[in-house]
C-alpha cells in the first residue's frame, strides 16, 4: 500500500504546448505496473483549456469544483459542473476545460498502453471555444 499525502508534492503549471490559459496540475499519480492507471487533478482558470488530445484506452475526468466545458471533434460545446463524471471513449478527439467566466477543476483519470496515455494536437483556437467548435 502506498498514501500520497496532501501537500506532499508541489503544483506544476500546465506546459504552455498542451494548454491555453492558466492552468494548473496538482497530485499526479502513476499506479505501479502491472496496473497502469495514472492521473491528477487540474484546475483551469477562467477561459483556460487543453489542446484537442485523445487517449489510447478512453480518459474519465470527475469534475471537482466550478464549471467547464467539453468538445468532442465535430459536437457541440456540453457543460460539466461540480459532481459531473465524463468518461471520454479510446480515442475520441477532445478539449476541456473552463467556462470563459468560471474556473473548473476536475481528475482526470487515464490508462497507459504502451506507456502512452495520451496523444497531444493543435490547440483550440479562440473561434472554436468561443463558438462551439467550428471543425
Amino acid at each position: 500500500m502506498k498514501i500520497q499525502y496532501s501537500g506532499s508534492q508541489p503544483s506544476q503549471p500546465g506546459p504552455e504546448s498542451y494548454f491555453t490559459g492558466r492552468v494548473r496540475i496538482d497530485a499526479p499519480f502513476q499506479a505501479a505496473a502491472p496496473a497502469r492507471t495514472g492521473g491528477a487533478t487540474v484546475t483551469f482558470e477562467p477561459g483556460a483549456r487543453t489542446a484537442w488530445h485523445t487517449h489510447p484506452l478512453g480518459q474519465t475526468l470527475i469534475v471537482t469544483q466550478g464549471r467547464g466545458w467539453i468538445q468532442e471533434w465535430g459536437g457541440e460545446i456540453k457543460e460539466m459542473n461540480q459532481g459531473d463524471i465524463v468518461w471520454i471513449p479510446e480515442g475520441v478527439k477532445h478539449w476541456h476545460g473552463a467556462t470563459p467566466d468560471t474556473a473548473m477543476s476536475h481528475i482526470a483519470i487515464a490508462e497507459a498502453l504502451e506507456g502512452s496515455v495520451v496523444e497531444w494536437m493543435e490547440k483550440v483556437s479562440d473561434a472554436q471555444y468561443r463558438k462551439g467548435g467550428e471543425n
